[in-house]
């Protein structure tokens, strides 16, 4: 490990199926350590995980980091959007904690949209129409099926804001994540009385919005990580608002993160507001907006279906009849809770290769779809579109995105950029600096631009026309009459 130029920060990013730490230097973004721990994740009827699980990872990946941890002057945690962590009055879980792609509370999500002005009334409120994703159906769902867990409860938590909690000893959150939760308010940036009332959850459950650049708390005695006591702890933020500050993200360029769900987002000056429930009006974790819709079906998707077919992720064949929607956990961009995948146009001559392509057309349309949406009209339609997530380094989603959007796609070299967005949020505690332009001084968002090729219009008429008519059986799911 070479020698550091400025103070060292920790970057966490405690993910879906894993927790990551990056140790960083503040004056350079060399990143001196790393480590990373797994999670395990239910495979049942729902999508769940102990929390204590993410901070027995935590303490492995900073363990993993050696001595330079124990340097840190400063420590940020980005995390999992709009997971459901309910502690009793110990701070203990009362109950594993409802994942952001555990879609039970459809129906929870279907009724506080009617109960509460519809579509229109909830974005112009929240900046969001609410999915079976958001926390407010998950408290709902849970209010309604597990009555004595709700009684239990003594605080409610996001999963960054556990992590942080355990740190410092005080309930935090940041305006990032708290817009992922369908009960914070955009328009007012506060909690939202009358939402909270109708799903009969007490405010004084929830933690305090610490404000963008302020210091969420200090590292208490009695933890078992490498801290020392009075470490400055950033407010954190949602896995997507870390990966903006991460990037050091201006207003107006577009993001498309495949990961376990895909995303396309882009900074804004501006509130949104979409009543059609595409576009999540989420606040950024500085000041500014973060437009963004969202996949659930990303790269574990085509990653699966390249199991059942036999091939190695790479495998793709070109082919122009085969179309495969790949809802394999019912999906999000479009609203259909209950679907499962598609495939329509199989025939004799269909290859193994070939339908594992439609798999990636199937994903990337979903996100190209939202996109224009996301982006801001005085957006320029020619910047590169960054590519960043687990699936940006493959060159199925490399090619498959440049053929179907059009525009050049650049590749981002840093990797871990929502735990190199925790790292900026923790170096700017020291430096005073806006967290984005610490990462623009780290220059996190080099790496080459690949040229625009022709937007294949053909394959994207096909898909709309497949999932145009089929929407009323995939609406159904699976088993129904």
């Amino acid at each position: 490990m070479s020698a550091a130029e400025g103070p060292l920060v920790v970057g966490v990013d405690t993910s879906t199926q894993s927790t990551k730490a990056l140790v960083v230097d503040a004056a350079t973004g060399q990143v001196v350590a790393s480590g990373q721990a797994p999670h395990t994740v239910s495979s049942g009827a729902g999508r769940e995980s102990d929390p204590r699980q993410w901070w027995d990872a935590l303490r492995e990946a900073l363990h993993q980091c050696g001595d330079a941890a124990r340097e840190a002057a400063a420590v940020s945690v980005g995390g999992q959007q709009h997971g459901l962590v309910t502690l009793d009055a110990r701070g203990e879980p009362v109950r594993p904690a409802l994942l952001w792609n555990d879609v039970r509370s459809a129906p929870q999500a279907r009724r506080l949209i009617e109960e509460l002005g519809g579509p229109k009334g909830w974005a112009e409120r929240t900046g969001s129409v609410p999915s079976a994703s958001f926390t407010v159906t998950k408290w709902a769902w849970l209010a309604e099926h597990e009555p004595e867990a709700v009684r239990a409860v003594k605080a409610v938590r996001l999963p960054h804001d556990y992590l942080t909690e355990r740190l410092t000893g005080e309930g935090t959150t940041d305006r990032g994540d708290a817009s992922g939760t369908g009960w914070w308010a955009s328009g007012t940036e506060a909690y939202d009385e009358e939402t909270l009332a109708r799903v009969g959850l007490d405010p004084a459950l929830l933690p305090r919005l610490v404000r963008p650049g302020e210091v969420a708390g200090t590292v208490r005695d009695g933890h078992d990580l490498p801290f020392s006591k009075g470490t400055l702890v950033a407010a954190g933020t949602g896995d997507n608002a870390a990966a903006a500050l991460g990037l050091g993200l201006r207003p107006g360029v577009p993001v498309m993160s495949l990961g376990t769900s895909g995303t396309v987002y882009a900074v804004s000056r501006h509130r949104f507001a979409d009543p059609t429930g595409t576009v999540a009006g989420f606040a950024d974790a500085r000041g500014d907006w973060l437009p963004l819709a969202c996949t659930l079906n990303c790269t574990l998707a085509v990653d699966r279906v390249a199991a059942l077919v036999g091939l190695d992720r790479e495998a793709v064949e070109p082919g122009t009849g085969v179309t495969l929607l790949p809802y394999l956990d019912g999906e999000r961009t479009p609203n259909l809770p209950r679907s499962s995948g598609l495939l329509h146009g199989l025939r004799h001559d269909t290859t193994a290769g070939q339908l594992l392509q439609a798999a990636y057309d199937g994903a990337v349309h979903s996100l190209l779809g939202a996109l224009d949406l996301v982006l801001d009209a005085d957006a320029d339609p020619s910047a590169p579109l960054l590519l960043i997530g687990g699936g940006a380094r493959g060159k199925a989603w490399q090619q498959t995105v440049r053929r179907l959007s059009g525009r050049p796609v650049q590749i981002p070299e840093a990797r871990e950029l929502v735990a190199l967005g925790a790292a900026a949020q923790a170096a700017g505690l020291l430096t005073g600096e806006d967290a984005a332009a610490v990462a623009r001084r780290w220059k996190t968002s080099a790496g080459p631009v690949l040229d625009a090729v022709e937007r294949d219009e053909a394959t994207l008429a096909r898909i709309s026309g497949v999932l145009s008519d089929a929407a009323p059986l995939l609406e159904r799911g699976p088993g129904s009459d």
